[in-house]
C-alpha cells in the first residue's frame, strides 16, 4: 500500500512511518521544512512538501495514495476554535480526495474525549464537556466519510504515548519533581490514566490502515488504568525523593502550569478490548512503569525538553 501520512515527523509519527515501511508499505509524508523532509527520509519515507493549511497539497498527496494516515495536529491551543477549524478542514480535504474509492482514511484523536470517572469503550460517544472536546469535530468529520465510500477510522490514542524521547505529560512530572525535590500527585492519587508504548501505537495505526472496517473507532491504550500515584511513586524511587499529595491549586504551582494540573487530576480509564478483538492487536512492549525504570526519562536532556515545552504554555 502507498500511504500518504501527515504528522510523520512528530513524536509518534516516525515510529509509525518506520512500522509501515518495515511491513512493506510505501510512505509519502507531509513535510513543511527541510528538517522535516530529512527526518522522513531517515525512516524510509518520501517527503511531500506542504503544510496542514495547504489543502491543495493535502488533496494531491491523498489522491496519489492507496490510503491516508492523518496524525498531524497543530495551531494555538489557546484558541480551540482555530484548532478545530484547521483539523476539520484538513480531514475534509483528505476525505474528499478518497471519496467513492473504498480506500482507508485513518485519523487521530485521543482517549481524553471520553467521559471521565468511568471506563469508556470504543462504542461510547465522546463527551462534549471533556478536556479534549476540541478533537470531537475531527472525529465526526472523519467518520462521516464512511457513508461516502471511504474506509474511515478514528484512532484515539492514550494521553501518554511513552518511549524514547517522550516529551509529553510524564516528563513534566519528572521535571517538577527534580525542581521541587518531591514527586507529587493530586488528592489520593487513585485517578486512572491510560498509556501505550509508542511501538505498540505504531502497530495499531498500521493494522487500522490495513483492515479496520469503515466507521471504526479504536482505542490505542496498552494499559487502561495506571494510577497517577503509582507513576509519582515510581518517579520518586528513581530520583530518591519523597512523594506528596497536593491540592489542585498546589499542583498548578508545583508543575508550573495549571493546564497540567487539570490533566493530572482527571480519572479517565478506557477499555481497548474491542480494538484488540477487531484487529488482533496485542500490545507487546514495556508498560509505562517499566519504561520509567529502564527508559531515557531521567536524563537531564529529557527534563530540559519537558520544561521548555510545558513552561511555554
Amino acid at each position: 500500500m502507498h500511504v500518504f501520512a501527515t504528522g510523520g515527523t512528530g513524536q509518534t509519527g516516525p515510529a509509525v512511518v518506520a512500522e509501515l515501511v518495515a511491513a512493506g508499505h510505501t510512505v509519502t509524508g507531509l513535510a513543511r521544512s527541510d528538517a522535516a523532509a530529512a527526518r522522513l527520509e531517515s525512516v524510509g519515507a518520501t517527503p511531500h512538501r506542504g503544510h496542514l493549511e495547504d489543502l491543495n497539497s493535502l488533496r494531491g498527496g491523498a489522491e496519489a495514495a492507496d490510503g491516508v494516515l492523518h496524525m498531524a495536529y497543530g495551531g494555538d491551543y489557546a484558541d480551540p476554535d482555530d484548532l478545530i477549524r484547521r483539523d476539520r478542514a484538513a480531514i475534509e480535504a483528505l476525505g474528499q480526495a478518497l471519496a467513492g474509492s473504498g480506500r482507508p482514511l485513518v485519523s487521530t484523536s485521543g482517549t481524553l474525549v471520553a467521559k471521565a470517572g468511568r471506563v469508556s469503550t470504543e462504542q461510547d460517544a465522546p463527551d462534549p464537556d471533556s478536556v479534549a472536546a476540541f478533537r470531537i469535530a475531527g472525529e465526526r468529520a472523519c467518520l462521516a466519510f464512511a457513508d461516502r465510500g471511504v474506509r474511515s477510522t478514528v484512532v484515539r490514542l492514550a494521553p501518554t504515548v511513552h518511549g524514547p524521547r517522550d516529551h509529553g505529560f510524564v516528563p513534566a512530572l519528572i521535571a517538577a519533581a527534580r525542581r521541587a525535590g518531591v514527586s507529587a500527585y493530586i488528592g489520593d492519587g487513585t485517578n486512572r490514566w491510560p498509556a501505550v508504548h509508542r511501538a505498540d501505537a505504531a502497530r495499531l495505526f498500521r493494522l487500522a490502515l490495513e483492515k479496520a472496517p469503515a466507521g471504526s473507532v479504536l482505542h490505542g491504550a496498552g494499559e487502561s488504568a495506571v494510577t497517577i500515584r503509582s507513576i509519582a511513586e515510581q518517579i520518586a524511587r528513581v530520583l530518591g525523593v519523597p512523594t506528596a499529595s497536593l491540592t489542585p491549586e498546589q499542583a498548578a504551582e508545583h508543575l508550573g502550569n495549571p493546564f497540567l494540573a487539570t490533566f493530572f487530576s482527571l480519572d479517565v480509564p478506557v477499555s481497548s478490548e474491542h480494538t484488540r478483538a477487531l484487529l488482533g492487536w496485542a500490545p507487546q512492549h514495556a508498560t509505562l512503569l517499566e519504561d520509567l525504570s529502564t527508559g531515557d526519562y531521567f536524563t537531564p536532556q529529557a527534563s530540559r525538553r519537558a520544561e521548555e515545552i510545558w513552561l511555554r504554555r
